[in-house]
């Protein structure tokens, strides 16, 4: 139970911030043309509490998944719709600017997130960017002949990409072709390799490869990494004599090791360092009884901060890089290349925050970002009761130079509200389905 209440409240801190600058962009912009806004509601439905102030009730409602902004005259009929001050009363560019101004300030938000971890913290790579650090014996990355140590230097078109691009791209290909162009010493070779769908999700499986990760990202107090004497920010250079390329490799020795002292060497400030380590048995990650010695490993980086420009460019390319996984996965359900299933929903979306949350700051407002991203392009789509449809409406009657007939108009935004409810249905059954076994 305690899981579930925890996914709920870092949901609600999550969605939270969005959902209040969203509606604060639609309120701002109204404001400043003038439009008389009669509530302010985070959440939908029956009024909890709140107050006014001037001619608006800000108040909170009792679904807290969303939020609205009322404005007068906003609907065709509104018995204000006469009014000077009514929404509908105002030229078409300014309820376009009002209508925009939601997404818009999600977009804000990402890049205001993404800039001020940055400006904290900013893990600058030292080494290339993907370079494979394991390959899972009789896997499809094995049966391709990649070898740890390869360089990939092009997937599917994109040059130099980074391992979270190389995990999109497998992750979004199920049952579908990847061309891998890799690096191998002076040679650049050319192969194909096919990830299998997840039968709950619909994504690419894993096809058995994993990153370089030779740097120790921690150390767990009281293991026999600790004693010792390795500490974070040490390079792994050697287990028994064998180069070690990943966490995965590594687990494979002490494994193999099945208790044995084994004979480490790493590197510390540019010198290199030797020691005897003799696992033990012991459960991490809540996974089973292994034997252990007690140390993480990651990418090799070195953390530091950014300026503000440096931290706002940065952002900004990280966020141009989240908004193109957000169309390349709607273009991909479009063209049929991925399953719907793998859509999440306000379930899937509690669970990642929660891990996210555990992870720390950089990691849950990193997810912030994200999904932030997600919120302003979904609600940017064409489809009639969101912002996107009704900007789509009005770009229509500023190219007819006329307004819609209320019919068309009441008719639209039924048809959309239908295909909305829809799509938040299956998402929560998508997300419903993923959790229970089998």
């Amino acid at each position: 139970m305690i899981p579930v209440i925890q996914s709920v409240w870092w949901l609600i801190v999550l969605i939270g911030g969005m959902i209040l600058l969203h509606e604060l962009g639609h309120f701002w912009a109204a404001r400043f043309f003038d439009v008389r806004v009669d509530v302010f509601s985070f959440g939908f439905g029956p009024r909890l509490f709140g107050f006014r102030r001037g001619e608006t009730d800000f108040r909170f409602s009792a679904i807290l998944f969303g939020g609205y902004v009322k404005m007068a005259g906003d609907t065709p009929g509104d018995e204000n719709i006469n009014d000077p001050r009514a929404f509908l009363a105002k030229p078409r560019w300014q309820r376009l600017i009002v209508v925009a101004a939601g997404p818009f300030m999600n977009l804000v938000l990402a890049v205001a997130v993404l800039t001020g971890v940055f400006m904290w913290h900013y893990p600058k790579p030292l080494d290339k960017t993907a370079v494979i650090g394991y390959v899972a014996p009789n896997s499809i990355a094995a049966k391709a002949g990649l070898q740890p140590g390869d360089e990939i230097v092009q997937i599917d078109g994109e040059n130099n990409p980074s391992w979270m691009d190389v995990q999109m791209r497998e992750a979004s290909s199920p049952n579908h072709p990847i061309t891998v162009w890799i690096r191998r010493g002076t040679e650049r070779n050319k192969v194909e390799v096919t990830p299998e769908a997840d039968k709950k999700t619909g994504l690419g499986l894993p096809i058995g490869w994993d990153m370089e990760t030779d740097q120790v990202g921690s150390i767990v107090a009281g293991l026999p990494a600790q004693r010792a004497g390795l500490k974070r920010g040490d390079l792994l250079l050697r287990v028994n004599g064998q180069q070690v390329w990943s966490i995965r490799r590594l687990q494979e020795l002490i494994a193999a090791s099945n208790g044995q002292p084994l004979a480490v060497t790493y590197m510390r400030d540019g010198k290199e360092y030797n020691a005897s380590i003799t696992p033990q048995r012991g459960k991490l990650d809540g996974g089973p009884e292994r034997w252990v010695i007690g140390v993480g490993l990651e990418p090799r980086f070195v953390m530091t901060q950014l300026s503000l420009p440096d931290a706002l460019a940065a952002s900004v390319k990280q966020n141009r890089k989240f908004a193109t996984w957000v169309f390349d996965t709607i273009g991909d359900i479009i063209q049929r290349r991925l399953s719907p299933k793998s859509l999440s929903g306000p379930i899937g979306i509690a669970q990642a925050s929660r891990e996210a949350a555990q992870e720390g700051p950089e990691a849950f407002l990193g997810l912030m970002a994200m999904i932030s991203v997600n919120l302003a392009i979904f609600n940017l789509l064409p489809i009639p009761i969101l912002d996107g449809g009704t900007i789509v409406l009005l770009l229509l009657e500023m190219v007819m130079r006329r307004d819609l007939s209320l019919q068309v108009k009441e008719t639209v935004f039924k048809l959309g509200f239908v295909f909305l409810m829809a799509v938040v249905v299956f998402a929560i059954y998508n997300d419903i389905a993923k959790i229970i076994p089998g």
